[in-house]
């Protein structure tokens, strides 16, 4: 597979000498990197790699992909700068005309660090309705009807004539864990990011809509110590820094046993700072083994397979990445905010 990688980034340069048009720099970018290209295949051929092999091939797939769309980035420059120089007339006196260049929201470029870690390491990106239905939503994940857990997510309910098919503004990603049971076998890996609805009150780090990610595993003997790895591979990768992971007991109805996760603090190193009350953790998210109510939901035997299930916020994760002190500013529509995260993917 590295011969491939390497191969194509051959051909991608090779091809970029003798574009001459913005026409031909998109034809090299969709044929050689575009969804149905060969190097999008080879990603997705990562998942059945083994673990070792991941770790030597992994890694270079993505700096191919960051260098070879900096190069398609360079060419388009320079082509872009010789038909202006080639231009008959200018008049160098007057002012410029400033181009007004979007910007993505922290939020996607989270997301997109997100899913290209995780698809790095062989997961499949899973989706689901946001307008879901109240079994999806709240039985299929053992939060019966009489359960507690409901008053916390009492939310947004969609009116329709019948009783019987309530729908609801999903309140976390976990209805798509079942949808996508219901459709695979085991073993598989998934990540599930996605818009959340909840009846909160909104200030500086609560809002009613919000963005959660979830990663599900299941498979023969999956344990806790699989997900440890797994978190710390991931947030050491997306932080670009070494960061250890430890988890504290707590409950959440569709795992057993479940806990809550934190991570070293990723401004002092564990240290001790203000910014994690000087404990050298940062509280991150919830998980667990899933409860095998859930998988049976999902249409497995009871105690046929295991598997683990954590999940964050997307908001917390970019906040914490970018300093952001107020989670309202994400959906402010102030171009101002937007700004300051200019970057072209």
């Amino acid at each position: 597979m590295k011969k491939d990688i390497t191969a194509i980034k051959a051909q991608v340069l090779e091809a970029l000498e003798t574009a001459q048009t913005l026409e031909d720099v998109e034809k090299i970018r969709v044929t050689f990197l575009g969804k149905k290209s060969a190097f999008n295949e080879l990603l997705k051929a990562l998942k059945n790699l083994s673990a070792e092999e991941k770790k030597n091939i992994g890694p270079l797939a993505n700096q191919t992909k960051k260098e070879l769309h900096d190069a398609l980035l360079q060419k388009q420059e320079e082509i872009e700068e010789a038909f202006d120089a080639q231009t008959e007339w200018i008049d160098v006196t007057a002012p410029g005309t400033k181009v007004k260049k979007g910007s993505l929201n922290p939020l996607t470029l989270v997301q997109r660090d997100i899913e290209d870690i995780f698809v790095s390491m062989g997961f499949d990106i899973a989706d689901g309705p946001e307008i879901e239905s109240e079994y999806y939503n709240f039985d299929a994940v053992n939060v019966p009807a009489d359960h507690p857990a409901r008053d916390m997510q009492d939310t947004f309910w969609i009116k329709t004539d019948s009783e019987d098919h309530k729908q609801v503004l999903r309140t976390h990603t976990s209805s798509v864990q079942v949808r996508y049971m219901q459709e695979h076998t085991p073993p598989f890996r998934i990540i599930i990011p996605g818009r959340v609805f909840r009846q909160e009150a909104t200030d500086a780090s609560h809002d009613h809509t919000f963005h959660q990610f979830e990663a599900l595993v299941v498979g023969d003997d999956v344990s806790v110590a699989n997900f440890l790895y797994i978190a710390e591979v991931f947030f050491s990768a997306f932080f670009q820094k070494e960061i250890k992971v430890r988890v504290r007991p707590s409950y959440f109805p569709f795992v057993e046993p479940g806990f809550e996760f934190d991570i070293s603090c990723t401004n002092c190193n564990g240290d001790g700072c203000s910014t994690c009350q000087q404990t050298g953790w940062l509280e991150v998210g919830g998980a667990g083994m899933v409860h095998q109510n859930v998988l049976e939901a999902g249409g497995y035997r009871r105690n046929q397979y295991t598997g683990f299930a954590w999940g964050f916020g997307l908001e917390r994760l970019a906040m914490m990445k970018y300093k952001i002190d107020d989670i309202r500013l994400f959906h402010s529509g102030d171009i101002r905010f937007g700004r300051q995260f200019h970057v072209q993917k």
